[in-house]
């Protein structure tokens, strides 16, 4: 019995670091690599590799990989003015990234307002339930379509993000935004328009 005991104890030890992460989902794009979804996300290639079952590092465009991101030790409980969620200073530093990549260029409450979507999106059901999943979604942002966000960001931009954690949401929920100027998508347009800030327009 002290035997099994032992057995059962080494099992519990040697258990790997995914095995408790939290999941999401990743589609694969054209030009994607094991290496660069590893780098995107800060896991080892062999995590990704283990977790789905791959026999090589080659993967293909539409492919859909679940991806174990370890919960931080720097994690931390927060309580925003719209729900309850936990997020790391990995995560923090994630949303940084965007907000810097998409509205470096806009006011202080415009960057807040970018900061805000994510973290409404984060509390929807429509969308994913991780920062990275929130912010890599295919074709959600084009700070990652066009590598802007791999941009080193500003105070500025971490400031805003400190506000949006703190509850602050300048647009009053909004799910999407995106340039009139620039927009594309018809899909887009069919969004309701809540509100305008500098160059965005704010949308549910």
């Amino acid at each position: 019995m002290l035997l099994l005991g032992t057995v059962f104890l080494l099992v519990l030890a040697f258990k790997p670091a995914w095995a408790e992460a939290a999941v999401t989902r990743y589609t694969v794009q054209r030009g994607d690599s094991i290496f660069f979804i590893s780098q995107r996300f800060h896991v080892k290639q062999q995590d990704i590799i283990n977790y789905n079952g791959l026999k090589s590092t080659t993967i293909y465009p539409g492919q859909v990989l679940l991806i174990p991101v370890p919960d931080a030790p720097a994690s931390r409980s927060l309580v925003s003015g719209r729900s309850r969620y936990t997020i790391s200073e990995q995560d923090k530093r994630l949303m940084a990234q965007m907000v810097y990549g998409e509205a470096r260029g806009e006011s202080f409450e415009g960057q807040v307002a970018v900061a805000a979507v994510i973290l409404n999106r984060l509390n929807s059901p429509d969308f994913p339930d991780t920062i990275p999943g929130v912010l890599f979604q295919p074709g959600a942002f084009t700070a990652v379509q066009d590598g802007q966000f791999y941009l080193e960001p500003n105070a500025t931009a971490f400031r805003a993000v400190e506000e949006a954690l703190a509850g602050r949401d300048p647009t009053g929920g909004a799910l999407y935004y995106w340039n009139p100027a620039k927009a594309t998508s018809r899909w887009i347009w069919t969004r309701s328009i809540i509100k305008r800030i500098g160059n965005h327009v704010f949308a549910i």
